[in-house]
């Protein structure tokens, strides 16, 4: 596990790297493939660059040194500040969540039977529209395959050795 002085050190670099492109992380996207949270997840440092993936971002961002994308392609030690609820925007997204989130929970419960959303097969993108109003919009997009409960029979449990 990377210490998170270096960890900073090294997303600092990344932000460097994007800045210097004067691009942002939609652009960065739409030349890789990837999603736009995706990218940013990747310029911070949580998320893992693949081997398909790495000569498109480095095309993207030339300022990438070889360095950068050895760190971008070990898996990431995923974390986050306790203190980031204290930044407006992502206080607002929490707080959307709690408003909304026992109602999306029912509505999934009804679509789909007992389960969750996965945040791991999940793609996550933010977008910018135009509203009937004619003022900018957010578009947040959350896509996450559903994972269902699973009843829990003892014969089923592969760690316990069979009679």
């Amino acid at each position: 596990m990377a210490s998170s002085e270096y960890t900073l050190s090294v997303v600092e670099k990344l932000q460097e790297a994007k800045r210097n492109s004067g691009k942002s992380y939609t652009q960065i996207a739409e030349e890789t493939g990837l999603t736009n949270v995706y990218v940013a997840q990747l310029l911070r440092r949580q998320a893992h660059l693949k081997p398909a993936t790495m000569p498109k971002l480095r095309a993207s961002l030339p300022h990438l040194t070889d360095d950068d994308i050895e760190q971008m392609m070990k898996p990431p030690f995923r974390s986050f500040d306790p203190d980031l609820i204290q930044e407006p925007a992502i206080y607002r997204l929490h707080e959307a969540t709690m408003h909304f989130g026992e109602s999306i929970k029912e509505i999934i419960n009804e679509e789909f039977g007992d389960g969750i959303m996965s945040a791991i097969d999940f793609y996550c993108s933010v977008d910018k529209v135009k509203g009937a109003d004619g003022k900018d919009r957010v578009v947040i997009t959350y896509d996450g395959k559903y994972l269902p409960y699973t009843e829990q029979k003892s014969e089923e449990m592969l760690s316990r050795p069979r009679k």
